[in-house]
């Protein structure tokens, strides 16, 4: 592989692959610490990030190698015009690997066709953001055991959460997955979405304002926050934040094995009363993401750890 730039760039194969080294690095860390050593993994982060770009740094340096980049598109010669492409080429010089994250939607695949090493996306826009999926799908596989039969809820902002569009994308390709899809009018799944990947894979799905109401029937719940970034109209974003606040009172119905999921940020939309649940699992997402994250590094760039 020269990169990731969609989850749908992996096949189920080869998610089930990168699951299992990543269990296996999870087991045996000391085996993995020495894989990248003499390897640079560049982090072209030119939006804001917390998680993912430290998650990142900490895969790389766990795996013995080294990280340079910027955290802001101001430290970067992008203030002064330089396009994605040239950038990407200069970057190619110094380092073995890329992680971009860009608020431009196609900007990673930009990079991808000029850089002369692998770049995984970590963000575009309101596009993409595969490796929170293969975090995601981390944290599904550790907590349920399986990705078929499955019945998950996504609750708040799925017009503009690029986290929700990748993730429905790779569970449309399991068996047995149903769709529950919640949210206020203004910010339901974009048409696209639901045509391309749900109707074409044949998932059943439904739509609903109403999250208790549908809560009994859920194995995952991910919610997700209305992202203020992404709206043009101020009023409008403040009009709709609070549309979904998780609290216990709202889980009396709720499976006692349900996982709660969020990719986070969190602003208010989960209650931090529910942390302390057992079935809350969003902050077990962050740990996951970095030990995917080796495993697709390790990928990209060919190195193979024997297992035993």
């Amino acid at each position: 592989m020269r990169g990731l730039n969609n989850i749908t760039d992996l096949s189920p194969a080869e998610i089930d692959d990168l699951i299992r080294v990543a269990e296996d690095i999870m087991t045996h860390p000391d085996r993995y610490a020495d894989a990248c050593r003499g390897k640079k993994l560049a982090t072209l982060f030119f939006e804001p990030s917390t998680r993912t770009r430290l998650s990142f740094e900490a895969a790389m340096y766990e795996l013995g190698g080294n990280v340079l980049g910027f955290s802001e598109a101001q430290s970067s010669s992008a203030a002064k015009g330089e396009s994605v492409a040239d950038t990407a080429k200069t970057v190619s010089c110094y380092a073995d690997i890329i992680a971009m994250r860009h608020p431009k939607e196609g900007a990673p695949l930009v990079a991808a066709q000029h850089a002369g090493i692998p770049v995984i996306n970590a963000g575009d826009g309101g596009h993409n953001h595969p490796t929170q999926t293969l975090a995601d799908l981390l944290t599904i596989h550790r907590e349920r055991g399986r990705f078929e039969g499955l019945t998950v809820g996504f609750c708040g902002d799925l017009k503009f959460g690029r986290t929700v569009h990748s993730l429905i994308t790779a569970l449309c390709r399991y068996s047995d997955i149903r769709v529950v899809l919640i949210s206020p009018d203004e910010l339901r799944l974009p048409g696209y979405v639901k045509q391309d990947v749900l109707q074409a894979s044949g998932t059943p799905f439904t739509e609903t304002t109403d999250l208790l109401g549908v809560m009994p029937q859920l194995d995952i719940l991910y919610m997700t926050r209305v992202q203020r970034e992404r709206f043009f109209n101020e009023e409008d974003y403040l009009r709709l934040k609070d549309s979904y606040i998780l609290t216990p009172e709202k889980l009396t119905e709720a499976r006692p094995d349900l996982v709660i999921m969020h990719p986070l940020p969190r602003v208010n939309e989960i209650s931090v009363r529910i942390d302390s649940d057992p079935r809350a699992a969003y902050f077990k997402q962050v740990l996951y993401g970095k030990f995917i994250r080796m495993a697709l590094i390790l990928k990209l760039l060919n190195i193979h750890v024997k297992e035993e």
